[in-house]
């Protein structure tokens, strides 16, 4: 993969996870092996590629390229409004949290105890949910700048939902960092549009790469 598609794989990812928590926010659903993949994606501490963040390939990551190319794109019809505020918000958090060595230590800290739980549950099991859920509201739901996640109350209401809402929201702003570790930057997203929509549509399309 050349750098510019490792760094459009990071980003899809923080928009799988904003595409993710629009979906719970709205409908109460998310399909299980989406969500797992994104929590799955905060325990690889140590990874030998960008795709094996995301378990060795981007097939699920393809909703979240739809909605960066609808971003890119800037067509009124086709974007999708809040994925887009919960995936800016998350590229936000991830600069406050790069400033705050102790909440980067306390989220190093307790990343191996979900990792245990997996071990035992599940990456989708309600203890893991819950566990990474908290991890994000003990950390950075205390900065002064919040996400504020829109839809049906009744759906939002559930602690299963809003601890899921959470931890994605963690693994969105993983892979901000990510992003930003491969290089990314905001500016890329208002100069670069044309060059990173080339290399999205055959991804978003899951052709084959080079």
């Amino acid at each position: 993969m050349t750098p510019i598609q490792e760094q459009l794989v990071a980003l899809g990812g923080v928009f799988q996870a904003a595409v993710l928590v629009d979906r719970i926010a709205t409908t109460g659903q998310a399909g299980e092996t989406g969500v797992g993949c994104m929590i799955g994606s905060l325990l690889v501490l140590d990874p030998k590629d960008t795709l094996h963040v995301y378990g060795g390939d981007d097939e699920q990551l393809r909703e979240g390229y739809r909605a960066l190319v609808s971003a890119l794109e800037r067509n009124p019809g086709s974007l999708q409004r809040e994925p887009l505020r919960y995936a800016l918000s998350m590229l936000g958090l991830e600069r406050q949290l790069a400033k705050r060595d102790e909440m980067l230590a306390l989220i190093g800290q307790r990343l191996p105890q979900i990792q245990n739980q997996v071990e035992h549950f599940g990456v989708t099991h309600e203890n893991v949910i819950a566990a990474t859920g908290a991890l994000y509201q003990d950390t950075l739901s205390t900065l002064r700048q919040r996400i504020q996640v829109h839809g049906d109350m009744r759906h939002l209401q559930q602690p299963n939902n809003a601890s899921k809402i959470r931890a994605l929201l963690l693994s969105g702003i993983r892979s901000a960092r990510l992003w930003r570790q491969l290089g990314g930057h905001r500016w890329q997203l208002v100069f670069s549009r044309r060059k990173l929509l080339k290399e999205l549509y055959p991804m978003m399309r899951g052709e084959p790469r080079d």
